[in-house]
């Protein structure tokens, strides 16, 4: 038998099926109505044709699918705005919505779709340009069958495109515009000519982006270019213990008892620690001691006016918040609390319990539609994932009101000064999305027995107007339809 008859009439076969996928795939051979003559009636198609295939929208699309949010079970915001005020109020709030979500860069988040088995090669990301400086696009190149000519086009809308050191004869169309068309016979000398291109930035931000549309016959990509004008960095000498990395910093109003008896307390354990007192008591009281600053603010300012205030005055790299009816104890080591932010870098505040309560919840959170709003929960003891490398610590959103806490975050995030009795989940839920957040057990301070504090509790807990401004405030500052503590 002749098998080698065989074995070139077998490769012959295998070269015409290679020849045949390649034509369908290529549209260079439409056999669509003959499939559909041959298949019974209603069965689906597959779509082999080049127009199917490669003529498809890629984007950009809006990265998110916003729609209304849930308020089963909880009272609407809105509900706590006067009736007469409410048609102005909501007026100005989609405006400031408007212009926070362009001064937030949230419209620059897109969804872009890159076709199959293209050609076309660029950059995906990490292509960041200074403002209005000209930077040379890496990796433009073009990854083509044999062609008559070559023929590309790259297009921005905040800056322009050239190529540099043009030579005559080099076809190059729109040099300096915002569209540029780069041609060539010889597939070496095009892409030559795309490892030159530059783009320059015409619109002066600190931080947007531009997306390119770079496209070769019927393919077509889009990738972004990240503008960004470089950050200083900014950085605390963390020095050489625990008095140069930590300062201890309270709010204090009208219990001075219970402040001596804090203050009585750390000095035992630290005696040589900073502390800043925020005092915005009707009658104030001196308190000094060693390495001790005490502010006094016009009287019952708030809770949250006072922390800005104390956290503003603080130069180490770490602030550990403490309420004034505190107690230290030998749990309370704030070493603990540094090892755990220092071994993981990206946390910016980490909490402890206050006796036995190790308070801590998360914070589920529906953006909603652009015109209602969003949807808050907080969630009690709800822990978000294991700290890796410390047993007991968990990612949380929101923690106790004893907390160590870088004091760029906090600063960064602020006090709102507008909550003046009733304050705490309000800071995290301002930080959600940027203050990494955790929880860890055996860290722990003592909470002072309760004494009877007649005037203190008539400001301490608010009336029910309060309570309603509060969530008139997180309708218009929050953009919340509603919220549930």
């Amino acid at each position: 038998m002749n098998y080698s008859f065989f074995f070139k009439l077998f490769l012959t076969g295998l070269c015409f099926t290679a020849l045949g996928i390649y034509s369908i795939q290529s549209g260079f051979l439409d056999i669509t109505d003959d499939i559909r003559r041959l298949l019974p009636p209603g069965t689906g198609l597959l779509q082999f044709s080049k127009q199917r295939v490669y003529n498809h929208n890629i984007g950009p699309f809006p990265s998110k699918n916003r729609s209304s949010c849930s308020c089963k079970g909880y009272s609407l915001n809105a509900q706590n705005v006067p009736v007469d005020e409410l048609e102005d109020l909501q007026r100005r709030r989609s405006e400031e919505y408007r212009q926070y979500q362009l001064r937030m860069g949230t419209k620059m988040e897109s969804l872009i779709l890159a076709q199959p088995n293209s050609p076309l090669q660029y950059p995906i990301q990490g292509f960041v340009v200074e403002p209005l400086a000209k930077s040379v696009i890496p990796g433009l190149a073009l990854h083509a069958q044999k062609r008559r000519l070559y023929k590309v086009t790259l297009s921005v809308k905040k800056g322009v495109l050239s190529v540099e050191d043009v030579l005559d004869g080099d076809q190059v169309e729109g040099q300096g515009q915002s569209s540029l068309t780069i041609s060539s016979s010889s597939h070496t000398h095009l892409n030559d000519l795309l490892s030159r291109v530059t783009y320059t930035g015409t619109i002066y931000r600190v931080k947007t982006k531009d997306l390119v549309n770079f496209s070769f016959e019927n393919y077509e990509a889009i990738f972004p270019i990240v503008i960004k004008r470089s950050s200083v960095p900014v950085l605390y000498d963390p020095g050489t213990d625990i008095n140069s990395q930590v300062t201890i910093t309270t709010k204090t109003f009208l219990r001075y008892d219970e402040l001596n008896i804090l203050i009585n307390s750390i000095r035992q354990f630290y005696p040589q620690i900073k502390i800043i007192i925020a005092d915005d008591s009707l009658e104030p009281q001196n308190v000094t001691g060693y390495n001790l600053e005490h502010y006094i603010m016009p009287p019952a300012q708030g809770w949250f006016a006072g922390r800005n205030l104390a956290i503003s005055q603080v130069t180490t790299k770490y602030i550990l918040w403490v309420d004034d009816d505190y107690m230290f104890n030998n749990n309370t080591r704030i070493e603990s609390f540094v090892e755990i932010m220092e071994k993981v870098p990206e946390l910016d505040v980490v909490g402890g319990a206050v006796g036995r309560n190790q308070f801590f919840f998360h914070l589920q959170y529906e953006e909603g539609d652009e015109e209602e709003g969003g949807c808050l929960r907080r969630l009690h003891g709800r822990k978000n994932q294991p700290v890796p490398g410390f047993d007991g610590c968990f990612f949380v959103d929101g923690v106790v009101n004893y907390f160590l806490a870088r004091t760029d975050a906090v600063r960064r995030v602020g006090f709102d000064p507008f909550l003046k009795r009733v304050a705490h989940t309000e800071f995290f839920l301002d930080g959600l999305g940027d203050l990494l957040v955790a929880s860890c057990k055996g860290l722990s301070v003592d909470h002072q027995k309760k004494r009877r504090q007649g005037n203190y509790r008539r400001f301490r807990f608010p009336g029910r107007a309060d309570g309603r401004n509060k969530l008139a405030r997180h309708y218009f500052k929050n953009y919340l339809k509603c919220i549930r503590y």
